[in-house]
């Protein structure tokens, strides 16, 4: 791979560059938090970004993802939900800055390059500036705008940067709302410069802020949901999903790519490049014999395409690509070697050989053999999403709940059986599963189902559960506890013995997303107000210490060891209740995502499943 013609006139665009304000390299070096002034509009921290020491954590290789791709001081860099990769002027990979260990534990996605530093948006920790050697996090104290979706660089120094509720502007000293108009506003897209910026957004259309106002141009767009902007001389480009409009000295002029589901532009004089969710790419003419390249199928959603100096590249999910005049798009950065097929996992379980079960969000199943060098995928109109994974004790079974159905595999990992509706399920959506001697009992939406020879028999809101969408199980003996929507349904003998919500029995929350029993007592994580105790058979749930501010639980994201409780939350990542002490600690140093969905315990290790990867660390007893 060549980009010495590409980084050397990035080089030359940022020397030209002269109006940007530099901003002191104190800022960028200090190692302690520093809180903006009062003048400030919007509270936000900035931080010196530190590696983080991730002894004992070992990642479990998954696909590499990618969004985006940028020029900075000479060097390609290309971002992903993984972390930022360097890359030299002959194409060669310098060096991999990883999410939660170099970087803070927030995935990466859009960037712009200014003179003194790159700015990278996370999904989380504000804005990361680089300036080829350090990183800085500039955070707003507001979770909801810490979670950045674009940024753009100005000339004067100024940055923009758009989140999920409004745009805001940074000056290097202080962050403020944009304009009144936007402050609501989820921003998308972000092109332009410094005077004439357009805004996509999610809901509104595109606004276009010139000569000190912001227009609204909602009505000349055949959806007002923005994919993507680019900007040309006096043209703006503008992608929604059926099609792209342009506009000329910020006046609609006509629509181009109809059709098109446009999730990428790039553009000059002459052509308009169109990135697409799932047709690949399409070279639009602007004027006769304008694009070299036609319509190509290439492998991938597009989520950028970038004119960097005289060569085009696109950044796909799977790939980047770069455009070969004379043959095409050419793949140049592969995802490298996986042992997982998906980043997104939904379920854990450990077999007693030790093959770990992985199930996806929306691909499927993988099961991988303990040496981790094999690994078997299962997917299909069935397997798909996976909501739980459960060994029988006897392991002759393994039962599979998904959106689609309850999936059987046999002691050789081959599917034996599905049940759904049809086979007597009360409803096809399988939450989680629970194997008693001679029967499973099986969680759904719409109740419980029994499973036994006699075939299959349910429990719902009529015959005294709590609430019918049930989430969890868990049993010990012959009680059963079922978390719902609505509460917890203790049910012995296929009968709702007592119901337990937060009118009658300690608990703050009634909605129950996973459930789990360890020694004689029952542990209950909710959707907001952390973890429940329920001691022995004395009827009171108790929230455990420390969690008065409560946290949400993702469902059936709970395991213990006899001293131990671990949670994976929404937002908060893993947490660990020692029960010795009586408190709460994060663990979350080297984890790849916040977002922790799935656990599971098995031979000294914990599995730790993210919505951004997978990775084993050594279990506390």
């Amino acid at each position: 791979m060549n980009w010495r013609t590409m980084a050397a006139a990035a080089v030359a665009l940022s020397v030209s560059a002269a109006g940007f304000v530099v901003w002191r390299a104190e800022r960028a070096t200090r190692a302690a938090s520093v809180e903006t002034a009062a003048a400030s509009t919007i509270p936000f921290t900035m931080a010196a970004v530190t590696a983080a020491e991730a002894s004992g954590v070992e990642p479990i290789a998954t696909p590499a993802a990618f969004r985006d791709i940028a020029a900075f001081r000479g060097r390609v860099y290309i971002s992903g939900p993984a972390g930022l990769s360097e890359y030299g002027a002959d194409g060669n990979l310098l060096r991999r800055y990883r999410v939660g260990r170099e970087l803070p534990t927030a995935e990466l996605s859009g960037m712009s390059a200014g003179l003194s530093e790159l700015f990278i948006a996370t999904h989380g920790a504000g804005v990361l500036a680089f300036d080829g050697q350090r990183f800085r996090e500039i955070r707003p104290k507001d979770a909801a705008l810490a979670n950045t979706t674009a940024v753009l660089a100005l000339s004067t120094g100024r940055l923009l940067i758009g989140t999920g509720h409004g745009l805001l502007v940074y000056d290097g000293r202080a962050i403020a709302n944009f304009a009144p108009q936007l402050r609501s506003a989820y921003i998308t897209a972000l092109a332009g410069g410094e005077g004439d910026v357009w805004i996509g957004t999610l809901h509104d259309g595109v606004f276009h802020s010139h000569s000190g106002q912001v227009d609204l141009l909602k009505d000349a767009l055949p959806d007002p949901q923005v994919l993507s902007l680019a900007v040309s001389g006096e043209s703006a480009f503008v992608g929604t999903p059926l099609g792209v409009v342009e506009f000329r000295s910020g006046r609609p002029a006509r629509t181009l790519a109809a059709g098109y589901f446009a999730t990428a532009l790039a553009a000059d004089a002459r052509c308009l490049t169109v990135g697409t969710e799932d047709e690949g790419i399409a070279g639009v003419p602007l004027q006769p014999r304008g694009c070299a390249q036609q319509t190509q199928n290439i492998e991938g959603t597009v989520h950028r395409l970038a004119l960097l100096g005289s060569e085009e590249f696109a950044v796909t999910d799977r790939a980047v690509y770069r455009l070969d005049n004379a043959s095409g798009w050419k793949r140049v950065v592969d995802p490298g070697h996986a042992t997982l097929t998906n980043r997104n996992i939904s379920a854990l379980a450990v077999e007693k050989d030790g093959r770990l079960w992985v199930g996806y969000f929306d691909r499927g199943l993988d099961i991988v053999e303990a040496d981790f060098d094999h690994v078997s995928h299962f997917e299909d109109d069935h397997l798909f999403c996976i909501n739980r994974i459960v060994e029988a004790p006897s392991g002759d079974r393994t039962a599979v709940a998904t959106a689609n159905g309850l999936a059987l595999f046999d002691s050789s990992r081959q599917v034996r059986q599905i049940l759904s509706r049809k086979d007597g399920l009360i409803a096809d959506h399988v939450t989680d599963v629970v194997f008693e001697p001679n029967r499973m009992i099986v969680a759904t939406p719409a109740g419980l189902s029994f499973v036994d020879a006699g075939g299959v028999r349910s429990l719902y809101a009529f015959q005294g559960l709590v609430n019918n969408h049930v989430y969890a199980l868990a049993a010990s003996g012959n009680r059963l506890l079922a978390g719902t929507l609505g509460g917890i349904s203790s049910v012995e003998n296929d009968t709702v013995r007592v119901n337990y919500d937060a009118s009658n029995s300690g608990l703050k929350h009634n909605w129950i997303t996973a459930i789990i029993s360890n020694g004689g007592d029952w542990f209950a994580g909710t959707y907001g107000a952390g973890v429940f105790k329920l001691q022995g058979g004395n009827g009171r749930w108790q929230a455990l210490t420390d969690t008065k501010d409560g946290f949400i639980v993702n469902p059936n994201a709970m395991v213990a060891t006899s001293n131990r409780i671990y949670a994976g939350t929404l937002g908060r990542g893993l947490i660990v209740f020692d029960r010795g002490s009586g408190r709460w600690a994060a663990a979350n140093v080297g984890l790849p995502s916040l977002n922790v969905t799935a656990l599971a315990i098995a031979g000294g290790y914990l599995y730790v499943g993210t919505d951004n990867g997978l990775v084993r660390l050594r279990a506390g007893e």
